[in-house]
């Protein structure tokens, strides 16, 4: 995960302003449409996609264990829930990897709704996108739909150096603990509490650098997302969620985007994730990896 990846998330999952119960876009004030964004009509509507026999997905690039490629062959959670997908519809799936861009909306105008500034192409369906109602007012040309789980925040943790059970943030001040580079935990530790967890945190330019480096003994813990966790984790090393006292949101939901003018093909990929969901499948892809589903809100 890049930091860039890592900024955007942690602005995503930041505290928004106050918004209506009932209707989070209640307060949200419509803001000038993008000019000069090239073609209103990009991409294919479900029957194009049908007729052609595949159809394309965005997903991050070496990102483990969501989306990565192993000797030239795409593999990881988001890759197998693209192929129900895909195999729901009856065609075939292919993929984009992609890097972050500067933000989440930047991802979402670049590989959902109108391009890149320079080359390529937008994808039908984009995966592991955010979902927030809030968010959602403020994007009207992307339809988020398709929540096939819940990421939250968790410690691991080496059993040597916690015999008697996990560590919790305060402990850092004295423990040392790694972390991604500007992600969401790094963003948390360093402003805990005045900043006095600072001195405590080892930084790392990947999730799995992090894992590794607490694998090797380097460090005494890392933080970030649990699934990056299990799936990094090595022999000695477990896992815990304690409460962590002033983070905004330490969990949320995960699913795709797609076009808002093929709102047809959106409904059918949240059709097709909700059967994935309920029988059990997608349950047994994070089984697969080693890792624990958490289930989104739907």
């Amino acid at each position: 995960m890049t930091a860039f990846r890592a900024t955007l998330l942690a602005t995503m999952l930041a505290s928004t302003g106050p918004v209506w119960a009932s209707d989070p876009c209640a307060d949200y004030v419509p803001q000038a449409k993008p000019q000069n964004a090239s073609r209103d009509i990009v991409g294919q509507d479900i029957d194009q996609i049908i007729e052609r026999g595949f159809m394309t997905f965005a997903v991050y690039e070496d990102y483990p264990p969501y989306s990565w490629e192993e000797a030239g062959q795409p593999r990881g959670v988001d890759i197998d829930i693209a192929r129900i997908v895909a195999e729901d519809i009856g065609v075939e799936p292919r993929f984009k990897f992609v890097a972050a861009g500067e933000n989440l909306d930047a991802d979402l105008r670049n590989n959902i709704w109108q391009g890149p500034v320079i080359g390529g192409a937008v994808s039908n369906v984009m995966l592991r996108v955010p979902y927030d109602s809030a968010f959602n007012c403020r994007v009207e040309q992307v339809v988020f739909t398709g929540q096939y789980m819940t990421e939250s925040v968790a410690i691991a943790y080496s059993e040597a150096e916690y015999p008697d059970g996990g560590p919790v943030p305060a402990y850092f001040r004295f423990d040392t603990v790694a972390v991604e580079n500007d992600s969401i935990a790094d963003f948390y530790l360093t402003s805990f509490a005045g900043g006095q967890l600072a001195q405590g945190v080892r930084r790392y330019p990947t999730m799995q650098a992090a894992m590794a480096a607490l694998n090797a003994g380097e460090v005494m813990a890392a933080m970030g997302p649990l699934a990056q966790l299990e799936f990094g984790a090595g022999e000695g090393v477990a896992i815990h969620q304690p409460p962590l006292p002033g983070f905004a949101k330490s969990k949320w939901t995960l699913g795709t985007g797609s076009h808002f003018a093929y709102r047809g093909l959106s409904y059918m990929v949240d059709d097709a994730i909700f059967a994935a969901l309920s029988d059990g499948r997608i349950a047994a892809i994070f089984e697969s990896y080693g890792l624990t589903h958490q289930p989104p809100e739907r």
